[in-house]
């Protein structure tokens, strides 16, 4: 045989002997051929890693037995054989089973090798990707979390400033209410309607303070609350809530822990809860508020939590929907059955109170909410604060407000409870008044226009006078502070008084 002849067989026997020794050891990927049925007729050190089994227990098996019993039985490894036939290849991603009976989730590609026209069976590439794929779950979960988080930033500014402006409007209705009170008390129809406007405004006010709630700009007054005792205590209202129809259980952990929350925004969430599984369940049903204690430790949320779980048999959440119940105004009810403000509301509540919610529904088994809240420490009772009744007050107060309508109303207010009134409508304007002096309180709306809010005016007021009383209120307040009291908008003459009482007390 000539030298020729040898030295190229020697060159292509070596080629094809290191050719199956790197196939044989590549540890990243499973490598192996098949017949043309599917049987395995060669494996790789990766395809022991990946899957589990050796050689001389995976050669001569149908590479089926790699699918999951739900894929077999749909001819998923048949068909994959055929489009690799059919269009030269085969590409998917897709769980697939270990010799162990765990799952991983596979990507997979198969091409077959033809000779002199035959085919004569597959060469199958199939990488473990499941890392990989639960890093791009969670980057999608995350941005799906911002992405919420910023919509829902952006409707909380929008509504907040709707219902600033709500508030300045209900507070000339429910102001000018006094005067028309005295002519009401001679004419009974003129009082039925004084009545009717009262109930409207209250209305109103408590929906401004749903959207309030939701934007997070609710001035709220977060203390330690025992849950069983709260609960207890609003048991008749939440059965109320839930209608004769529906069955309300109560299964509250005897060592749960305390919570840090408003709590007539806590009874306010609890309530819209009821009332939207109640709805959701018009042929009856049971609803279950159940609380137990939790430690959380996730990237996003870590620490002690009280978990508040409120499940219902009802209809369900379409998917389509889901991510959108919290959004305000947005409502599946019919018109005139719901405002849409009852979940913005509960979720305005759990994230000012720094919590969070998780929402699970399936349709035609019902929905379960979670309201997980920090866990608080319990302490002892602090002395009562009286509840003053109205008191008809003396002397001078500085009123500062930008807006005239609302101005007329509260000079009126103040005058009618015995109150000399100096009224402007800045801030800087009130630093004038307070240096001149003879000012007796300094009361204030806290959103005005111009560099100086409310709040910085008081500050300053406060260097100029330390001894000066100052009452601050505000329809809308994103500020948290404890420095200087707040009345909130609309108020009524009497929460006016009781407000400007308690200063001197």
């Amino acid at each position: 045989m000539p030298q020729d002849t040898k030295d190229n067989k020697r060159e292509l026997f070596e080629s094809e002997r290191s050719f199956k020794l790197l196939v044989e050891n590549v540890a990243d990927y499973a490598l192996y051929m098949l017949d043309p049925t599917g049987i395995i007729t060669s494996w790789n050190v990766g395809g022991r890693r990946i899957k589990g089994y050796t050689p001389a227990e995976i050669i001569g098996q149908h590479f089926s037995r790699f699918y999951t019993d739900a894929d077999r039985a749909t001819g998923k490894p048949a068909r994959a054989l055929a489009i690799a036939r059919e269009h030269g290849r085969y590409e998917e991603e897709g769980l697939r089973v270990r010799k162990d009976g765990s799952f991983f989730w596979a990507s997979v590609v198969i091409d077959p090798i033809y000779e002199n026209g035959i085919l004569v069976g597959y060469a199958k590439i199939t990488r473990d990707i499941t890392e990989r794929r639960e890093a791009a779950q969670k980057l999608e979960r995350i941005q799906k979390q911002l992405a919420d988080a910023q919509r829902l930033d952006a409707l909380g500014q929008l509504t907040g400033g709707v219902a600033h402006d709500f508030n300045n409007l209900l507070m000339i209705i429910s102001g000018s209410l006094i005067y028309m009170r005295k002519a009401a008390a001679r004419d009974e129809k003129l009082a039925r309607a004084v009545k009717a406007i009262e109930t409207a405004t209250e209305r109103g006010a408590s929906l401004t303070r749903q959207l309030l709630t939701f934007a997070r700009r609710q001035s709220v007054n977060p203390e330690v609350v025992n849950l069983p005792e709260r609960l207890q205590g609003i048991r008749d209202i939440l059965d109320t809530a839930s209608g004769r129809r529906v069955k309300l259980e109560l299964a509250i952990a005897r060592d749960i822990w305390p919570v840090v929350v408003d709590h007539s925004e806590l009874e306010t969430a609890l309530v819209n809860l009821v009332v939207n599984a109640r709805d959701a369940m018009q042929s009856g049903g049971t609803i279950a508020l159940s609380g137990r204690n939790e430690i959380i430790d996730r990237a996003e949320h870590k620490g002690d939590f009280v978990a508040l779980e409120i499940t219902d048999t009802g209809l369900g959440i379409a998917p389509d929907i889901v991510d959108k119940v919290f959004e305000p105004f947005f409502t599946t009810k019919s018109v005139g059955k719901g405002t849409g403000l009852g979940l913005s509301q509960v979720h305005g509540f759990v994230y000012q109170a720094g919590g969070f919610i998780d929402l699970s529904s399936e349709l035609d088994k019902g929905t379960k909410v979670t309201l997980y809240l920090p866990r608080g420490i319990e302490r002892r009772h602090g002395e009562t604060i009286e509840d003053n009744s109205e008191v008809i007050g003396n002397g001078s107060v500085l009123l500062v407000e930008d807006n005239p309508d609302v101005a007329t109303v509260s000079a009126g207010m103040l005058e009618q409870l015995g109150y000399t009134v100096r009224h402007v409508s800045s801030a800087n304007a009130a630093l004038t008044e307070i240096e001149l002096d003879g000012i007796d309180v300094l009361f204030s709306d806290i959103v005005m226009p111009g560099q100086m809010d409310g709040i910085a005016l008081a500050r300053q007021a406060r260097k100029l006078n330390p001894n000066l009383p100052i009452l601050l209120t505000t329809g809308y307040s994103g500020t948290r502070q404890n420095e200087f009291p707040i009345l909130r908008k609309p108020y009524r003459l009497e929460e006016l008084s009781q407000a400007l009482a308690a200063l001197s007390g």
